[in-house]
């Protein structure tokens, strides 16, 4: 009996033999039947990331604003959309001063930065 044990633990057997198809049916169940508690899994909120609050500096609070969220908005009316955005997430009032892009080495935009004041 050890033998066996010695052998699907190491993955011993040839393809096209019985005992490799109940191997990888056995691994198919697992990975389809496995609770999602054992591993923590936890479902994706949609836009959950699009704005991430950064330390804030000399009374300015900042926050990183993806991309897709800034380049949706016409450029004269950001900094207003903006600021009404962050205060409907955070529920406190924010005024944005401005919004800075960030770049990454080639020059293109991975997100932006709005700086706010209380």
């Amino acid at each position: 009996m050890p033998s066996v044990f010695r052998r699907l633990i190491l993955w011993d057997y040839q393809r096209g033999v019985w005992q490799y198809d109940v191997i990888c049916a056995i691994i198919i169940l697992f990975i389809f039947c496995s609770p999602r508690e054992w591993f923590r899994d936890q479902p994706r909120i949609p836009n959950a990331a699009e704005i991430t609050s950064l330390p804030a500096h000399q009374g300015e609070s900042e926050f990183f604003v993806e991309p897709e969220l800034v380049n949706s908005i016409p450029e004269e009316k950001r900094i207003a959309e903006i600021g009404k955005i962050l205060t409907a997430r955070t529920r406190r009032v924010h005024t944005v001063t401005r919004i800075d892009p960030l770049p990454n080495s080639e020059g293109d935009i991975t997100g932006y930065i709005a700086f706010t004041k209380p």
